[in-house]
């Protein structure tokens, strides 16, 4: 494995990198073997986003698998929330390969258990690499066999049972899937509700030719708020490259947070299970755990990450969980993550209130906030601890980071997994409060050796 630099692609969560320079097809079946000899499992499920590299690759994971002695159920093009949902109705490991929002030249591998139970660093991904490190192991006598499945029938069957399709007035969407995995999954769900749906670059192309499938950076929403306004309608949906994030927007084209999209799928699930617990990672808004309160349900507050979100919903059998990076996690979606679920959840409340999604969501916007921003800091241990001087005289924990509460305003600051950066958020009572906190906080993050992000 001298030719690879396994740190620069083994990340927290998953496996990503630049084809071929950092992963290619040999490389791909190592972690493939790895994956499946780790789990122990009889039958693995892999599926692949539109990427042009990734035929190649993902008949290089099952290769891999099959070497082993492990079966392989193939689903093809696949949403990341179609492999989790695979994951979890048939029980078994999946593999998806998709680099997500990364550009063209990019893929990867997320990893799940049986069940869609997360795989990271600390839950199996430190194992798998020792594997791939390790000497190529001698094939088995008997190769596993790879079967092509679609489960998309099935998968859309599931989503929907998410709200009463039976009582949705009809609605004006506009979706914008950005040549990625939406492509196939939006138009699926769509055509089984009362909608009307503008989709726009719906063609799978892993090129990626009209704008990069990130759609948290708003310039990758232009066209949709454009749509949102020329079509006059309900809501729009902007999905990552893998689908498994959503971003909408509103009737008049302006942003719905994650937080604010967390708060109103969590009064949607409070309806369905009175009192039930209720997920938000903290740099989700205080918008979120009041919203929950007021609706009757317990806030639970975690780290970020996926892992962290899952293990916590298993131990307290929360029902939902929400991320304001655009992630929304559902107990009865074998608690993974749906960007899909969260889409037509919302579009199920709009259609109940019959009112603008802007006046729906008028009682939720409470506070200004930053957004996250990134400065470089080499050494991130000792700007913490400068921070952690220099706001004593807040509440400060230090569940993720650093995060200090005052009455009018807080803040969280936290390192990078994978990179020499700082992460900072901040919400306040007014934007100009906002402003100074941010100004201000930037300052002391960014003296010395400095730079955004």
């Amino acid at each position: 494995m001298a030719t690879h630099d396994l740190d620069r692609i083994f990340k927290a969560y998953d496996v990503r990198g630049v084809v071929p320079d950092d992963l290619d097809a040999g490389l791909v079946r190592r972690i493939g073997a790895a994956f499946a000899e780790w789990t122990k499992a009889p039958a693995i499920v892999v599926g692949r986003d539109c990427r042009i590299s990734s035929p190649e690759l993902a008949a290089a994971i099952a290769d891999g698998a099959t070497s082993r002695g492990v079966d392989v159920i193939d689903l093809g093009l696949a949403s990341t929330d179609l492999l989790y949902f695979a994951a979890g109705k048939l029980d078994m490991p999946g593999v998806m390969l998709t680099a997500s929002h990364n550009p063209k030249q990019y893929n990867g591998l997320k990893f799940c258990l049986s069940g869609a139970r997360p795989v990271g660093e600390e839950t199996g991904l430190r194992e798998i690499r020792e594997m791939v490190e390790g000497p190529e192991p001698v094939p088995v006598a008997t190769p596993g066999t790879v079967e092509q499945r679609s489960l998309l029938d099935e998968y859309v069957e599931h989503v929907l049972s998410f709200t009463d399709v039976a009582a949705m007035r009809p609605l004006v969407v506009v979706a914008d899937t950005a040549n990625g995995m939406g492509g196939l999954v939006v138009p699926a769900v769509m055509e089984r509700l009362p909608v009307t749906l503008f989709h726009l670059y719906p063609e799978l192309d892993g090129t990626f030719p009209n704008h990069p499938a990130d759609p948290i950076d708003p310039a990758n929403q232009k066209d949709l708020r454009a749509a949102v306004l020329e079509r006059h309608a309900d809501v729009g949906l902007a999905f990552d490259g893998d689908a498994d994030r959503v971003f909408l927007v509103d009737e008049l084209a302006e942003d719905v947070s994650g937080s604010l999209l967390t708060a109103l799928v969590a009064v949607a699930m409070l309806e369905r299970e009175p009192g039930a617990k209720i997920i938000h990672n903290l740099i989700c808004s205080w918008t979120v755990p009041e919203v929950i309160r007021e609706h009757g349900g317990v806030p639970i507050r975690t780290r970020v990450g996926h892992s962290f979100i899952k293990q916590v919903m298993a131990e307290t059998g929360a029902i939902f969980g929400g991320e304001h990076s655009g992630h929304y996690y559902f107990r009865d979606n074998y608690r993974a993550d749906s960007g899909l679920i969260a889409a037509v959840v919302a579009m199920g409340e709009r259609s109940k209130a019959n009112v603008g999604l802007s006046t729906m969501l008028a009682p939720y916007r409470r506070y200004f906030d930053s957004g996250e921003i990134n400065s470089t800091v080499p050494d991130q241990a000792a700007k913490l601890a400068e921070l952690v001087a220099a706001y004593a005289d807040g509440k400060e924990d230090h569940l993720d980071g650093l995060t200090v509460e005052f009455t009018d305003w807080w803040c969280n600051v936290r390192a990078s997994n994978t990179e020499p950066l700082l992460r900072l958020n901040v919400e306040a009572r007014t934007p100009e409060l906002l402003a100074a906190k941010t100004a201000e906080l930037l300052a002391i993050i960014r003296s010395g050796k400095e730079g955004d992000a």
